[in-house]
């Protein structure tokens, strides 16, 4: 069983913690400390040695921070986790403030009106992210100060480093080797006059040399640094016990060192040297700087180009799909038999869910967490079923289940809501409005050079004439054996990066009603170029990955335009084709009943 239930963090723990880390603002002489969510890579998903955020407070989201100041603490989440912080924190010594709605450099300023000096780790920052809020301090008296990491001083029985063992990614699955990826993207550098890249991202390093690890649970990365340089050779720095297997992969390509040689390396590079500010650690470029080393701010060279799959990583990309497919036809059918006897609970239909999906033994790992919230814990949007927290499944509940599978040839993230008993007109009608809204997006054709935000009302457009809205972006990208979140593709009202042929997203819309249900449905979209029609122009689409029927009893077919009806029925007709030959004679019956025309 990859899924545990044990609660990893208790908010009676958070105050006591937080009196030592200002006995140690006390002992700096700082006013107060950021303690972010990321670790030195900037990722979403973070390992043990690095929960520094969830230790201090308790707050186990995927996103956030806390500026935690002498006589205030506050811990900034997103929409996705305002339910959530409230349950996690002890909120008489930590404040939920919503963020980005409020940023750090205003909230720091009317807290300390007479000034103050806050510290962060440069490891644990970027370059781009002090830079915005020194700019909203200007004239403030607040200064932000570069110091050690207050919170590894007390955190006594921190876990060490993970040390994973490296593997190769097969070039049947890769699509192209790592040889290749690296004199590509090195031209590149070349022609921009950069002598070298520094690449810090895990899942941009496991990309450029084909390689996956285990140093993240649910994430198949291997931590480490490397640099790129123009003529395609690549310095790796990853510590040695996880590269044993890696022996005759690299060849002259890539020269291996220690991951604690990465700094010192650095301050004998030769410039211009490209480096991301949104993603490496501040720490880099001050390192940089102070040898003297010209830096030029860029993108990570590996983003874009890993975003836009190639064809080896789509056609793997949709067997995947139709694997976990399967399996999710498989528990359904039993979902359906077993709810109305009751006697169900959340962590049943975790448990169960994940031996379907471990049954035919490709499954590697789950993609993250299954949620599986019913009733009201559907409208907690990440929610984590503990042995604390685990619910009944009361027939007639909604029940919200996000979950997917990592497979060597792909990586899925689906969610159904499902109605486990009668439906009211009220949860049809919210039911309906958020699946006219992922209909909206699985149709939509649009011109070439659109970003995410540009499509993302589409989504919200039916909620919105009720009065109704969801508090996170529409879709996230989705990388190969990688991340379940990967950057840069969002379908998000934030997003501005263009959507190009070949990269894979997510569409779930939702609707959260706090203290009652929830309702999610997600399916996983990739872009391709879309077939000419009237005057000819370049347009772009959506081909569908997820093939797993929508739960149609809390469908208001009534509220269906003929179009959306048409979709759903094909969309249904086309799952019980692709899957039915793949079924025993139980599930593929459930199934056609399943994908009856609505």
């Amino acid at each position: 069983m990859f899924q545990t239930f044990t609660a990893t963090s208790r908010p009676e723990q958070g105050p006591p913690r937080l009196a030592r880390l200002r006995a140690e603002l006390a002992a700096e002489g700082l006013t107060g400390f950021l303690v972010p969510r990321a670790d030195v890579h900037q990722g979403e998903y973070v390992a043990p040695c690095d929960e520094r955020l969830s230790w201090l407070t308790g707050f186990t989201g995927s996103a956030g921070f806390c500026i935690a100041l002498t006589d205030v603490a506050g811990v900034f989440i997103d929409g996705r986790y305002r339910v959530q912080v409230r349950q996690q924190v002890d909120t008489q010594a930590f404040t939920p403030v919503p963020w980005p709605e409020t940023q750090p450099g205003p909230w720091l300023a009317e807290q300390l009106p007479d000034g103050g000096r806050v510290g962060f780790d440069p490891w644990l920052h970027t370059a781009g992210e002090i830079a915005a809020i020194e700019a909203d301090l200007d004239g403030t008296g607040i200064s932000l100060v570069p110091c050690r990491n207050l919170v590894d001083a007390i955190w006594e029985g921190r876990p060490a480093r993970p040390q994973g063992k490296a593997f190769a990614q097969p070039l049947e699955n890769a699509g192209e080797t790592a040889e290749s990826k690296c004199e590509r993207l090195a031209e590149g550098l070349l022609k921009a006059g950069q002598k070298s890249a520094l690449i810090t991202l895990p899942d941009s390093l496991c990309w450029l040399l084909n390689i996956r690890g285990s140093d993240i649970p649910r994430n198949p990365i291997a931590q480490g640094f490397c640099v790129l340089f123009s003529d395609g050779r690549v310095a790796l720095f990853m510590d040695p016990e996880k590269l044993v297997d890696l022996a005759d992969l690299f060849g002259p390509l890539v020269t291996c060192y220690p991951q604690d040689a990465f700094a010192p390396f650095l301050a004998n590079l030769t410039g211009p040297v490209r480096v991301d500010k949104a993603s490496a650690p501040l720490e880099v470029s001050r390192i940089l700087a102070d040898a003297g080393v010209e830096i030029v701010y860029e993108t990570d060279p590996c983003i874009l180009p890993k975003a836009c799959k190639n064809d080896a990583e789509i056609a793997g990309t949709r067997e995947a799909h139709l694997r976990d497919a399967v399996a999710m036809v498989r528990f359904l059918a039993w979902l359906d038999a077993e709810a109305p006897k009751g006697g169900l609970s959340e962590i049943d239909v975790v448990q169960k869910l994940e031996a379907f999906r471990r049954a035919d033994n490709a499954l590697r790992e789950i993609s993250f967490e299954t949620i599986a919230g019913a009733g009201p814990n559907g409208a907690i949007m990440h929610y984590r079923v503990t042995e604390g927290s685990n619910r009944a499944i009361t027939p007639g509940d909604m029940l919200v289940l996000d979950s997917g599978g990592q497979y060597v040839d792909g990586t899925t993230d689906i969610t159904r809501t499902i109605a486990t008993g009668p439906v009211t007109e009220e949860q049809k009608a919210c039911f309906t409005r958020v699946l006219q809204g992922m209909i909206a997006i699985s149709r939509v054709r649009f011109p070439r050079g659109l970003a995410g935000r540009d499509l993302d009302p589409l989504a919200r457009y039916p909620l919105w004439l009720a009065g109704q809205d969801f508090d996170h972006g529409t879709g996230h990208g989705v990388g190969v054996y990688l991340s379940v979140h990967e950057g840069p593709q969002r379908i998000s009202r934030i997003s501005h990066v263009k959507l190009e042929p070949g990269m894979i997203l997510s569409n779930e819309p939702g609707y959260y009603r706090e203290g009652a249900f929830g309702i999610r449905i997600e399916n996983l979209i990739v872009v391709q170029e879309a077939e000419a029609l009237g005057d000819g122009r370049d347009m772009l689409d959506f081909e569908t990955l997820t093939w797993v029927p929508i739960d149609r009893r809390p469908v208001a077919a009534g509220m269906l335009s003929g179009d959306e009806r048409a979709w759903l029925n094909a969309y249904h007709a086309e799952i019980l084709a692709r899957l039915a030959p793949r079924l025993e004679p139980d599930a593929a019956e459930w199934l056609a009943k399943a994908c009856a025309p609505i």
